[in-house]
């Protein structure tokens, strides 16, 4: 999107249960004498968007661990693209502030944590949604798997494609739930330990999960999953 790599002009947080407003905007902080305002990364981030015209991207990683009521508060209106350069003061100080329209917020999460909340639908009307796909079929997967050149590793992919497959079409579990290409990701040599240690330790425990109540697709797919990676 930049079209080139500059760090300077992206950051990156990450939200969780105990993410609030005056760690991402500001609030006050306890020092040797007491306690100070402090600004938080979103503030500083905005505050230097605003003396560079270019693209500045501002990255939100697991952005529905967070509560985003809670975290945005006032700033919840000014992230709206009709109300960029919009001015709003601010919780803990006189200042009046607003978002440049050169940032560009990009919030990224996993829909198969059961624990975790869907994100907020206030939040949810300020972004685009996209949807990323498993790779096992891009040119780029497909070139990574040519350079591995390993028969049983070739047969565990076409296993996991034809199971995310099932997975997709299960009523209780969706296209969300898909495995994923990172599992098969690796710099690391690509050999029999290595590929019993990812079904034994990685996608059996998590097909459990997915079928904890439906042992007779456990069973199927634990057998199709350790007989991909025989002899």
């Amino acid at each position: 999107m930049m079209g080139l790599k500059d760090k300077s002009r992206i950051q990156v947080v990450q939200f969780h249960q105990s993410y609030s407003y005056e760690d991402f905007i500001m609030g006050y902080r306890p020092n040797d004498s007491g306690f100070f305002l402090a600004k938080g990364p979103f503030y500083q981030f905005c505050k230097k968007a605003e003396l560079d015209s270019r693209p500045h991207f501002f990255i939100i990683d697991e952005i529905n661990r967070g509560n985003s009521s809670k975290i945005f508060g006032e700033l919840l209106m000014l992230i709206e693209n009709d109300k960029r350069g919009n001015e709003l003061r601010l919780l803990y100080s006189d200042e009046h502030f607003s978002v440049p329209e050169n940032v560009y917020i990009i919030g990224m999460m996993n829909t198969a944590d059961r624990s975790l909340a869907m994100i907020d639908y206030a939040l949810r009307r300020r972004f685009a949604f996209f949807e990323f796909e498993p790779a096992f079929e891009t040119a780029g997967f497909k070139k990574y798997q040519e350079s591995v050149g390993n028969m049983k590793f070739g047969h565990l992919i076409d296993t996991v494609i034809a199971m995310n497959s099932i997975i997709a079409d299960d009523a209780s579990l969706g296209t969300g739930f898909r495995i994923g290409h990172s599992y098969f990701s690796s710099t690391a040599d690509i050999t029999d330990e290595w590929l019993s240690e990812i079904v034994e330790y990685e996608l059996l425990p998590l097909i459990n999960e997915y079928w904890f109540d439906e042992p007779s697709q456990m069973e199927y797919w634990s057998s199709k999953l350790r007989g991909s990676i025989r002899d």
